[in-house]
């Protein structure tokens, strides 16, 4: 993506018209970004523990990013308590979190694969840390797969703890609870 393509990204807030294009890119970059670091049950595992949460849409914090008519990433943040997880994943928890002394979560981020390391993720990163920021989150959390680590780190990120997805079929899939100061 060249800097003028950049330039180009457009960030806004996904609505329920969004929820199979969004669903559909969170497939394909399931299958094809976490390959380089899961083995394929792992890959395949990895679509029970992640996905889409329409809690975070119907919340209006749920952002997509496009160039042109294309949807080249998603990613929301959250003031409940879940850390991870789409509709699907069991043992989420809706419960509103306090900002005087809870962390903001980062949520369900993706990137269409063509598009990957080329600042979509960055961008989303940056616009729910000021929403967060701007209700009065002093700190941010995520769940963090192997594949987005390395963007977090760069983001300021720091692992808090390794942990394991535990999946229905006893597939562990690795993640990383990493957090930030938002202030």
């Amino acid at each position: 993506m060249t800097s003028s393509d950049q330039s180009a990204l457009k960030i806004r807030l996904a609505t329920e018209a969004d929820l199979a294009d969004l669903s559909a890119l969170m497939t394909l970059a399931i299958d094809r970004l976490q390959s380089e670091f899961l083995s394929p049950e792992q890959v395949e595992a990895s679509h029970e523990i992640m996905g889409l949460d329409t809690q975070l849409i119907l919340d209006g914090t749920y952002f997509l990013v496009e160039l042109g008519n294309q949807i080249v990433g998603c990613g929301g943040w959250s003031r409940r308590a879940t850390l991870f997880g789409g509709d699907q994943t069991p043992g989420r928890n809706a419960a509103e979190l306090d900002p005087a002394v809870d962390a903001a979560r980062i949520r369900a981020m993706y990137t269409h694969p063509d598009f990957a390391r080329r600042g979509v993720g960055s961008l989303v990163i940056r616009t729910c840390e000021a929403a967060a920021g701007a209700e009065g989150f002093k700190r941010a959390e995520m769940a963090a797969t192997l594949s987005g680590e390395p963007l977090y780190r760069i983001m300021g990120y720091k692992v808090l703890e390794p942990f394991d997805g535990q999946t229905s079929r006893g597939v562990i899939v690795p993640l990383k609870r990493m957090g930030k100061s938002l202030i």
